[in-house]
């Protein structure tokens, strides 16, 4: 069954976890499940944990889930100290485990969510069961051409660009050119889930804060590609001693398929899902066969504990 032909349930209405520095809002896709071990989604830049409910759905027999939106994005708060870095949305997702006492849990996460995991798996191996990354945010030099307008909203000055442009723009309009950039085949794009991404982004369009959680978000992208040392993120990927599923689409026009060897050369102990038709978001445009290669992950992980 394809994700157009599934039917989309909705999210339960997010409750608000306090961390330090941050308040952060939390999805769920059902009640919780006892006797299912925990998993915890973590999404990507502009995105929010809407973005997990297909996958949420799909693995609710599997996973006791939950989908967390970072500070800034989806319902959460930009952080108290203004702290949008990579570390900044790491010591968030550990405040989250730490407060909830949910870890160690299956940790998903897709693009910058995806660096947001590796570093985290890094630092707090105690905190991880499994990992599995959608297009991770990992370095990439040089990006592939596709992908510059990203690094370009790390730019000085963008902000105030991009908000004098949008003044009166459409929202079916703006959202069809992010679909178009983060889909492989954006004509397949469920007619509900289109419509979800519109309402999105009219509501987050309201928000004074929406435009600069994302550029500042993306200049901590950019600031971690340049990282050296201890803190390189392909040198944290080879501290992770997690299991982990990487998931690569062709059609990825932001995070290049050729960071797929590197990859599964970088972790120890890695399992590679290349989607031929997929773009950037593999969890929403094929959720079957990524929820499949999960299950998997997931029964390989119950085996090793």
């Amino acid at each position: 069954m394809s994700a157009s032909q599934h039917p989309l349930a909705a999210l339960e209405p997010h409750r608000t976890v306090e961390v330090p520095g941050a308040e952060l809002a939390v999805s769920r896709h059902c009640e919780p499940r006892e006797g299912l071990p925990p998993a915890l989604f973590v999404h990507g830049l502009g995105g929010s944990a809407d973005n997990w409910l297909e996958l949420l759905d799909r693995l609710a027999d599997d996973v006791d889930g939950e989908a967390v939106d970072l500070p800034g994005f989806g319902h959460s708060a930009p952080p108290l100290d203004g702290d949008l870095t990579l570390s900044g949305h790491v010591r968030a997702v550990i405040g989250y485990l730490e407060e909830t006492g949910r870890g160690p849990v299956h940790l998903l996460g897709n693009s910058l969510g995806g660096a947001v995991a590796v570093r985290l798996a890094a630092l707090r191996p105690d905190l991880v069961r499994s990992l599995t990354l959608i297009s991770p945010a990992l370095p990439e030099l040089p990006p592939q051409r596709t992908a510059w307008s990203t690094g370009l909203l790390a730019l000085p000055g963008v902000a105030g660009l991009i908000r004098r442009r949008s003044r009166g723009a459409d929202p079916e309009s703006a959202t069809a050119d992010l679909l178009r950039l983060v889909y492989g085949d954006p004509a397949g794009i469920p007619a509900h889930r289109r419509a979800r991404a519109v309402d999105e982004y009219r509501r987050r369009a309201a928000l004074p804060y929406s435009l600069g959680a994302l550029t500042g978000s993306a200049r901590g992208i950019v600031s971690a590609y340049t990282e050296r040392g201890g803190q390189a993120l392909w040198r944290q990927a080879e501290q992770v001693t997690a299991p982990v599923l990487l998931v690569y689409g062709l059609k990825d026009k932001l995070v290049s398929y050729r960071s797929a060897r590197r990859a599964c050369a970088a972790f120890r102990d890695a399992r590679l899902l290349v989607l031929p038709d997929s773009g950037h978001v593999a969890m929403l445009e094929h959720p079957e066969p990524v929820a499949r290669a999960v299950r998997e992950l997931l029964a390989e992980a119950d085996g090793r504990g």
